[in-house]
Parts: C-alpha cells; sequence; structure tokens
C-alpha cells in the first residue's frame, strides 16, 4: 500500500514538473525569439523571463525533494540533502514571490492614474524603480538563503580547508521547520506590496469609472478593460500565494501530526499547483505570449490532422 502511494506521488510530482517547465520555459522562449528577433527587450518581458526562470528552478527543487523522499528516504532523512534544498528553496521561493511583486508594481504604475507627487515621480522613473526592486530582491533572497543554511557552509569550509581552521558547529535549538517559517516572512514585504498594489488599482478604477459616468461617456472604455485586467492578475496571484504558503504551513508542522510523511507528499502535489498553474494564467494575459501559445496549439492540431507543421515560433507583432 505506502508503495503504491509512494508510485502515484512520484508520477504526479513527475506530471506537474513537466507541464510546469513547459509552461515556464514556454514563456523564456517566446520573450528569447523577441528579444533576439528586435534587437530590444521591453521591461515586461524582463519581469516575465526572470520570474518564469525562477518559477523553473522552484519546480525543480520542490520536485527534487520530493523524489528523494520518495525513493531514498535514508538520504532524505540523513539530513545534508534537506539542508541544501532548503536553501535552494528559499532562494527561489523568494525570488518567485518577489518578481511576481515586480509584475504587480509594474501594472501599478503603468495603469493607475493617481495624482500624487511621489507616484507620479515612481511613474516617471518606472525603468529604474522595477531594475532596482528585481536586483535588490535578488541580492537579499540571496542573502537570506545563505544565512539559513549557515552550518551547511561551515561544513563547506571545514571540508576544503580540514587541518588549518577549525570550525565549530552551533547545533541551533530551532528546529529545521521553525528555521524555514522564520527565513520565510520575508515574503509578506512583496506579499504586502502586492495588496497595496490591488487597493491602488481598485482605487484608481473607482475614481475613473465615477469619472466615465459623469461625463456620460460608458464604464466599458479601454481603460477600465485595462484596469480589470490588471486587479484579476493580481488577484489570481494574491490567491493562489496564499494557498501556496498554507499548504507550505502545514508541511514544515507535519512532524508535529501523524502520519507525518503522507502531508508532506499530498501537500508537494498542491504546493507544485502555484508555480506550475501560474505560468499558464500569466501566458493568457499577455498579447504575445497568447498569441504564440495558439500558434503552437494550432501547429500541434495540424500536425495531428497530418498538414504540415509550423516549424519556429514567429515574432508576434
Amino acid at each position: 500500500m505506502l508503495w503504491t502511494i509512494e508510485a502515484l506521488y512520484v508520477i504526479l510530482i513527475a506530471g506537474e514538473l513537466t507541464i510546469g517547465i513547459l509552461g515556464n520555459g514556454f514563456i523564456v522562449l517566446v520573450n528569447c525569439v523577441d528579444w533576439l528577433t528586435k534587437r530590444a527587450i521591453s521591461l515586461v518581458d524582463i519581469i516575465l523571463m526572470s520570474l518564469a526562470i525562477s518559477r523553473i528552478c522552484l519546480l525543480c527543487v520542490i520536485s527534487a525533494d520530493g523524489f528523494v523522499m520518495a525513493l531514498f528516504p535514508d538520504i532524505h532523512d540523513s539530513g545534508e540533502l534537506t539542508r541544501i534544498l532548503d536553501a535552494v528553496w528559499t532562494l527561489a521561493n523568494n525570488l518567485s514571490v518577489w518578481f511576481t511583486c515586480c509584475l504587480s508594481i509594474f501594472y501599478l504604475l503603468k495603469i493607475a492614474n493617481i495624482s500624487h507627487p511621489c507616484f507620479l515621480w515612481l511613474k516617471l522613473k518606472i525603468n529604474k524603480v522595477i531594475l532596482g526592486i528585481l536586483l535588490g530582491s535578488s541580492l537579499v533572497s540571496l542573502v537570506i538563503s545563505v544565512s539559513m543554511n549557515d552550518d551547511m557552509w561551515c561544513q563547506f569550509l571545514k571540508t576544503i580547508h580540514e587541518g588549518n581552521i577549525t570550525c565549530q558547529f552551533k547545533v541551533s535549538k530551532i528546529p529545521n521547520a521553525l528555521k524555514q517559517i522564520t527565513s520565510n516572512l520575508g515574503a509578506m514585504v512583496p506579499f504586502t506590496l502586492c495588496l497595496i498594489s490591488f487597493f491602488l488599482l481598485l482605487s484608481s478604477l473607482f475614481r475613473h469609472t465615477k469619472q466615465m459616468k459623469l461625463h456620460a461617456t460608458g464604464t466599458r472604455d479601454p481603460s477600465t478593460q485595462v484596469h480589470m485586467k490588471a486587479i484579476k492578475a493580481v488577484v489570481i496571484f494574491l490567491l493562489l500565494l496564499i494557498l501556496y504558503y498554507a499548504i507550505f504551513l502545514v508541511m514544515t508542522s507535519s512532524l508535529l501530526i501523524p502520519q507525518g510523511k503522507l502531508v508532506v507528499m499530498i501537500g508537494g502535489v498542491i504546493a507544485l499547483i502555484f508555480p506550475t498553474s501560474h505560468s499558464f494564467i500569466l501566458i493568457m494575459g499577455n498579447s504575445k505570449l497568447r498569441e504564440a501559445f495558439l500558434k503552437v496549439l494550432r501547429s500541434v492540431k495540424r500536425f495531428h490532422k497530418g498538414g504540415k507543421p509550423l516549424c519556429s515560433i514567429e515574432r508576434v507583432s
């Protein structure tokens, strides 16, 4: 019975990993092709590519942890590999959340109509602001990932310089699960920024709708549609992120729950939904990616019908 559950778990993890890599890899591929064709890249494309790459890393580390836990439980329980996976997961997870936060801030600065001087200044410097957040969040995520695994680096230094330095290990009294939770509290900052972006977009939409009603021009103008599209994108991300972190809390506290391994398996399958499904939501929400994706689907359909398939992804103008 246990082997049946583990086999099913490995199949589900492998399936979600494949779908997730295809979706996020498609985002990277289309933007890279467009970049090489136009010899230029837009700010939103940089954000989407960075987000997709971080999601691929996140998918790989969650899946790797699941495969090792199911197929090599002794190695997983030893703790050495787990510490490395925790470090990589912390880095990829924080980058994923921060890059999505950058996308929300980009929508806010591009779409919202706010007359406050600070907002107008940020809107004017949007490229520098977004790139600064991207680089700053990458550095902060790296520091957090390294700091939570100081014992791992101590072991590494001891191995490299054995005989020259003495490295004393400090056995932490804080359980590894609690350390993970503490280190990922940093995700509250981008989550809060996403909430602020959502409420500011909502406020901008209400003001815009009120103006449209006063001028009797209707409420379904292009600006309203853009506001609604951005708000939906932010809301979907927030809901998926809340689900993802709820599952994460259950998984990290599974040591206190009977049948903890089974809980971790179920949680791992559900956790992969976030980086896997959100990539396709991003694809359908971006006109260039959506057109390229539909073109690929038409090519696959023609191939199955015996027609001549398209050999490459053409640039979408």
